[in-house]
């Protein structure tokens, strides 16, 4: 190595930073607001249960942003025509060896939150907690990865959705409600958003390096209305709420988190792809946090 080449290599620091993945941490954040806002809307909210239900989220999210770091780089998925945000791995900026310690850590940490709201909420949240950990690491890791073979929208769906959403509710209320099933269902829908717009851009690699997702068996044109529709299920269901009563605002959330959406839809059904879909998917990370938000404070407004 040069003495140019070491000076422009990033330092420790930045190397987990890039493979911690900072802008995917809304995913972890927007569930945690949904539940809680339910919580709220109950008169069941509890700030040390919430606040460890949103640590232990963060958590999970970066240890799996590791998992998928390092499995994809073993897979050979991350090679040198990487079209979307550089890898740890993928530049030898960290070993393997150093990333499996540090997704261990991040999941350790998380079952330290885990293990106290299983104190407040029982053995179902040992389950969610176990269930979580182990999807995160099978999603890129194992013998039969679920995010190499179509699964990786449905497993966001229901973890980072469902899951997510009705478990941080029920470690306040001690209990979950059809309302908070339904109030789960968007925050899936543009959570999946995410993933979509990444199997959207990396179709061509991922075809050749063998890696089916849910893009690759849909094709471009097929994931870009699947983007549209997920999209659709997220504005329909607050605008819904408001029409049965449940939640009043939800009709002005909806419109509102449209307005943040319709330059990101714009772009996807307009034929952007590779790099150029890379600020989209910044983009629909910050839109799922928004929309998170706006949808949190309807619920949380009394009907």
């Amino acid at each position: 190595m040069t003495a140019a080449t070491a000076a422009s290599r990033p330092g420790r620091l930045h190397a987990w930073r890039m493979a911690a993945r900072p802008p995917t941490l809304p995913a972890a954040a927007a569930p945690v607001a949904v539940g809680t806002a339910l919580a709220i809307r109950d008169d069941a909210f509890a700030l040390l249960p919430a606040l460890a239900a949103l640590f232990g989220a963060l958590c999970l999210q970066v240890g799996a942003n590791f998992a998928n770091d390092v499995f994809d780089h073993e897979k050979g998925a991350d090679t040198a025509e990487r079209l979307g945000p550089p890898r740890a791995s993928q530049l030898g900026l960290l070993t393997p060896r150093e990333l499996k310690t540090g997704m261990a850590a991040a999941f350790g940490l998380a079952t330290l939150a885990g293990l106290y709201l299983a104190w407040v909420g029982g053995w179902p949240v040992v389950a969610i907690g176990l269930a979580s950990i182990a999807a995160a690491v099978i999603y890129t890791g194992g013998p039969w990865p679920i995010g190499y073979h179509a699964l990786g929208d449905l497993f966001t769906f229901i973890f980072f959705g469902l899951v997510a959403v009705m478990g941080t509710y029920y470690v306040q209320a001690g209990t979950v409600t059809w309302f908070s099933f339904a109030a789960a269902v968007p925050v899936g829908a543009t959570v999946t958003m995410i993933l979509v717009v990444n199997n959207l851009r990396d179709i061509p690699t991922d075809r050749r390096a063998g890696k089916t997702t849910l893009g690759v068996v849909l094709g471009e044109r097929g994931t870009r209305w699947w983007f549209a529709a997920l999209l659709a299920l997220a504005l329909a269901v607050p605008a819904g709420a408001t029409v049965a009563g449940a939640a009043p605002p939800g009709a002005a959330a909806a419109a509102a988190a449209g307005v943040l959406a319709w330059p990101l839809l714009r772009q996807v059904s307009g034929g952007a792809s590779g790099r150029a879909l890379n600020p989209v998917l910044k983009g629909t990370a910050r839109f799922a946090l928004w929309h998170a938000l706006l949808w949190a404070a309807a619920i949380a407004i009394r009907p």
